[in-house]
């Protein structure tokens, strides 16, 4: 990442309230249902739900999958899987057997809790409960809207969105406590802050876009050797920024001298790359390479 991009901060108070809350109920929990980026399977694990949830099974969805590269998604499944931890990746707006998956997956990973219930002669044990979290638009209202069959929760593009804690009876073996997008309090690692920010999980009006898609170009560029110029029909250039003056040139964004409108291509570039307009592209792999822009 470039040296000069700002520190990014964003916790707004509705998500310490929800952190409490989340606190307050793991306790009562079988599993947890994690709703990761596939993009970015390791930016978008908060490390709070880490320490919140330790022990508990785990179901990770990537969710996106739609958008990633499907090679670095299968060896993120890999490299996540355990046998506390089942990783399923799903493409939430196409929504065939979500609901379907889901509760198999919650089958497997609480069966030992289900089987104890039944030893102690509770014949028609009670549903599973299972908290469903993520960081700001992750795609978990999606996932709780497929698996409950209707549009029950808004859903959105731009974080933030869901703001309470909610029961939902996905199965009869399994309910799901939705609760808000959180983010940490302080990001450290401000690459994973700009990770975070090219995906769209913190708020948009807190960005800088020229920075942000500097860092998106940079990693595509070391990593998807031909996609960028091939996307906006330049050659041999390197610089993140120049690519940006590039892009504005293809795609006709120009001020009203001509000159490359650079922030508002900026805008343009981060809004194809989340739509998947540049390809599948993951921003993270799970065998560790040498990433440029960092």
């Amino acid at each position: 990442m470039t040296d000069n991009t700002r520190s990014i901060n964003w916790y707004p108070g509705h998500m310490e309230k929800a952190r409490r809350q989340m606190q307050e109920n793991i306790k009562i929990m079988d599993m947890i249902i994690e709703v990761r980026d596939a993009r970015i399977p390791e930016a978008s694990a908060n490390p709070v739900l880490n320490e919140m949830t330790t022990g508990k099974p785990r179901l990770i969805i990537l969710s996106k999958e739609d958008l990633a590269d499907p090679a670095e998604t299968e060896q993120w499944v890999r490299s996540l899987s355990t046998e506390n931890c089942i990783v399923l990746p799903l493409d939430l707006r196409d929504g065939k057997d979500v609901r379907k998956k889901i509760v198999a997956s919650s089958k497997q990973l609480t069966k030992k809790t289900y089987e104890k219930l039944k030893a102690k002669g509770i014949r028609n044990p009670r549903p599973m409960r299972a908290m469903a979290c993520g960081i700001p638009n992750s795609g978990k209202s999606t996932l709780i809207n497929r698996i409950f069959g209707k549009a029950s929760l808004k859903t959105a593009d731009h974080p933030g969105v869901t703001k309470t804690l909610s029961w939902i009876h996905a199965d009869p073996y399994l309910d799901i406590l939705d609760t808000p997008g959180v983010l940490w309090p302080r990001f450290d690692d401000q690459h994973t802050a700009a990770l975070l920010a090219v995906t769209g999980a913190i708020n948009d009006q807190v960005l800088d876009f020229k920075e942000i898609a500097a860092v998106l170009l940079t990693t595509v560029q070391a990593h998807y050797p031909g996609l960028l110029e091939a996307a906006y029909s330049f050659t041999d250039i390197m610089d993140p920024y120049d690519i940006l003056r590039a892009a504005a040139q293809c795609r006709h964004i120009l001020k009203e001298n001509s000159e490359p409108d650079l922030d508002k291509c900026a805008g343009t570039v981060i809004y194809e790359f989340r739509r998947g307009k540049l390809g599948r592209i993951t921003l993270e792999y799970a065998e560790k390479k040498e990433n440029l822009s960092e």
